[in-house]
């Protein structure tokens, strides 16, 4: 039984809109992430959200240290910005071919308290890494990215090569068929939503559901564990942002410079990275405008 975080069903996780969490979602998505009160209004009165509720949580955003403002412009605080990076990050991962090597954290620091350990077990979740037993956590070495320094001080890493067969060794580490199920809701809720608080909704749950996908290599997982079923969308351009923000809203984008990373571009080394699938084109589709809605609350 897999016995790391992803959704529990094949329910699509639905959270209702509030001002604070479609403001986010809309500077979250934005490079740079700031816009004017005028256009921050105009942009989110489409999901039902009337002017005078948006300033009034534009005003508790500044004093809880969510966002900065400057004359008329709202944008993201310093602690903002850092989670926007990781979001840009965990919503396009970029990939290594697969040698069938797995990639091994071992904790090996002692005395740590509670909140120390739960912070600790959040960090190697967010790097997509999944616990075997207590203190080992494993995934297929097929990411590129560093590991950070605080894990470093309290971990050792090392490479494996597990004699248990790789789609069996994934299938007890994730719920792969649960998170297959739960994406084929939202892809369903994304085709059937017709208000736009319905369509921005449904696809902030899809990025949600992204940031849980554990990036297993093809030939490591079962095919019941994809979401497959129409092309990726590898490049979302300033344009296309502003129609597809026009397709979720049915009104006029905002003008500021709503821009989504390229993820066609070649890795470092030359080889192109992995594309994405189903669900990264549903996140795609939004833009730069829902594609941070994780962090509404």
């Amino acid at each position: 039984m897999p016995n790391n975080a992803s959704p529990p069903t094949g329910e699509a996780d639905l959270r209702p809109l509030s001002a604070r969490s479609v403001v986010l979602s809309l500077l979250l998505g934005l490079h740079p992430p700031e816009l004017p009160v005028k256009e921050l209004v105009r942009s989110v009165e489409p999901f039902g959200i009337a002017g005078s509720t948006v300033r009034a949580a534009l005003s508790r955003m500044v004093a809880a240290g969510d966002l900065r403002r400057a004359d008329t412009v709202y944008r993201l605080s310093d602690r903002l910005l850092e989670r926007q990076r990781r979001q840009d990050d965990a919503v396009h991962p970029e990939t290594l071919p697969w040698d069938g090597d797995w990639e091994m954290i071992v904790v090996t620091a002692t005395g740590r308290g509670p909140a120390e350990r739960a912070e600790l077990r959040t960090e190697l979740t967010r790097l997509r890494l999944a616990e075997l037993r207590e203190g080992v956590w494993l995934r297929p070495a097929n990411l590129l990215r560093p590991l950070p320094g605080d894990v470093a001080q309290v971990a050792q890493s090392y490479t494996a090569r597990p004699d248990r067969p790789a789609p069996e060794l994934a299938a007890s580490l994730w719920p792969l068929d649960a998170w297959a199920r739960t994406g084929r809701a939202l892809l369903a809720r994304v085709a059937h939503a017709r208000r736009p608080s319905d369509r921005f909704t449904a696809f902030a749950a899809v990025v949600r559901h992204l940031l849980a996908d554990p990036v297993l290599p093809l030939n490591s997982s079962r095919p019941t564990g994809r979401v497959t079923g129409c092309a990726p969308r590898t490049r979302t351009t300033d344009g296309s942002s502003r129609r597809t923000y026009a397709r979720v809203t049915g009104t006029t984008p905002p003008t500021a410079h709503a821009r989504v990373p390229a993820t066609d571009r070649t890795r470092h080394d030359g080889r192109p990275k992995r594309r994405a699938g189903t669900l990264r084109t549903a996140a795609f589709t939004v833009g730069g405008y829902v594609r941070a809605g994780a962090t509404g609350r």
